[in-house]
């Protein structure tokens, strides 16, 4: 029988398990990946850690959504990727680790984050059939629902695997947030959302990019990303932070502010900064009961527009690719995986990621199926 590891979680700060399940046989709408790269995202680290509520409702649980794959096997009915391009075995896909459930107020609104998106994911334990819910395994299944595009052949794997969730959400709420030739915008986090935003932010037009950070190198990189403006908030005070921003605006304020620190101290912060008619995009904070405080008036007084995103659209997956393929010698992504580790040292991979220095830290697969 052919069997694949996943790695599981299965509480808090401990270490994840390895587990052999049988690979399952593909239903005729269903679609089975090998997994060549993973990624741990924050959110990862976030459940984890225990921190907020976001515990899986499925314990054993395969973490991880940020991942690449090639087709290992396709249902007698599944032909051709989103855009309608042929599907066969062998090839290299991207697709989105949740799927709306297209009949709740949300779906039916035509908007993104659906409440029941992660159904087939942190909704499902490792031990009910087909086992593969995430992406720390050697195998992904996906059910109908998903949306599915192949990959360019020019762009690696380490590119692509952050695709489905850090670039695609960065694409998606810089779009949302309405990003106007010649904006200032105020970066919050020059992790991995924070770099690409950089980039994207550039790209659609920005006039100026402002970036806050603690680590040094982190900063450096967002300069070769196409930062402005560094700033470390280590050095700088609030005040000082907010007058920065001022004085480089001709004293009006930035036009947008973009938050992926995750932390809910920084969000006042960035409501000072924000100019009269501005807009806040707000990404990082995922975590739910964690209160902070902040001005109301300041918003309402000002006309400050404040819009939070959580996953995204069908097109954008298929935009990002092409967004990678169009200026991937122009912006060092190669970069924003800052380590990798085989597969194999995932509970080293989620110490290191852990202790906050890197980037991005990628898991690299090999053949681990018997």
């Amino acid at each position: 029988m052919k069997t694949g590891i996943v790695s599981v979680f299965t509480q808090p700060n401990v270490p994840l398990e390895f587990r052999e399940y049988p690979v399952p046989a593909v239903a005729e709408d269903d679609l089975l990946v090998k997994i060549s790269m993973a990624n741990i995202c924050g959110s990862d680290l976030h459940i984890w850690r225990g921190h907020g509520s976001k515990i899986p409702r499925g314990i054993p649980q395969v973490l991880g959504h940020e991942m690449v794959g090639n087709v290992e096997q396709l249902g007698k009915n599944v032909k051709v990727d989103s855009t309608g391009a042929r599907l066969e075995e062998g090839d290299r896909i991207a697709y989105s680790y949740f799927k709306p459930c297209n009949q709740c107020w949300m779906c039916l609104c035509g908007k993104p984050g659906c409440p029941e998106r992660y159904r087939d994911w942190i909704g499902m334990s490792s031990d009910q059939p087909p086992h593969f819910h995430g992406a720390y395994g050697d195998y992904y299944y996906m059910k109908p629902g998903h949306w599915i595009f192949k990959v360019p052949e020019d762009l690696p794997d380490a590119l692509v695997s952050p695709v489905n969730c850090a670039l695609a959400q960065v694409i998606y709420g810089l779009n949302q947030i309405e990003i106007t030739l010649g904006d200032t915008v105020v970066i919050q986090g020059a992790g991995g959302l924070g770099l690409y935003a950089v980039a994207v932010a550039k790209e659609m037009g920005a006039g100026q990019v402002v970036i806050l950070d603690r680590f040094p190198a982190r900063l450096e990189l967002a300069r070769e990303f196409g930062a402005d403006h560094l700033i470390n908030v280590d050095e700088l005070s609030v005040a000082d932070r907010v007058a920065y921003v001022l004085d480089h605006t001709r004293g009006t304020g930035a036009d947008v502010i973009a938050e992926f620190v995750g932390s809910p101290k920084v969000l006042s912060e960035g409501i000072e900064m924000l100019r009269w008619g501005g807009r806040y995009l707000w990404i990082g904070n995922i975590n739910l009961e964690q209160p902070t405080q902040i001005d109301p008036g300041n918003i309402v007084r000002c006309s400050k527009a404040i819009q939070g995103i959580i996953v995204y659209e069908p097109w954008v997956i298929r935009r990002a690719l092409d967004f990678l393929s169009r200026t991937k010698h122009k912006y060092p992504y190669h970069k924003i995986i800052s380590h990798t580790f085989p597969f194999e040292q995932i509970n080293e991979a989620f110490e290191f990621a852990s202790e906050g220095s890197a980037i991005r830290v990628g898991l690299e697969f090999n053949s681990t199926s018997s």
